[in-house]
């Protein structure tokens, strides 16, 4: 799976959250402050080249709609940042987050917990 940039990112968070739609809505929906239509227009080509978007025609109007799902991507992106920063090890990760107090052992002991009870 190809690497997003972070503007990609952006439309795809938007894509996500309305399922697709059409190129002013779209751009209605980004952040303060919104890109110009050109270029979300753009970048919503560069993801449909990288078969992150798909394209339903409608004369000259474009709807533009997910094909990767965001659990897939978030799975992936997590997976990449495990192995470049955490040799590969999810122990490593929580450990770390652990240390910086980015979860508590509480929070560690219910995530056990729930882990434990789902297999």
């Amino acid at each position: 799976m190809k690497t997003l940039t972070k503007a990609e990112e952006e439309i795809m968070q938007v894509l996500w959250r309305i399922r697709g739609s059409f190129l002013k809505d779209i751009t209605n929906e980004m952040p303060e402050p919104k890109p110009h239509q050109n270029t979300v227009a753009t970048i919503l080509k560069i993801l449909v080249e990288k078969k992150y978007v798909g394209i339903e025609v409608f004369g000259r109007m474009h709807r533009y709609y997910p094909l990767v799902e965001k659990d897939v991507y978030s799975k992936g992106r997590v997976k990449s940042l495990v192995k470049r920063y955490y040799e590969g090890s999810f122990s490593n990760i929580v450990s770390s987050m652990v240390k910086e107090n980015n979860l508590s052992i509480e929070e560690l002991e219910l995530l056990v917990k729930k882990l434990k009870k789902g297999k």
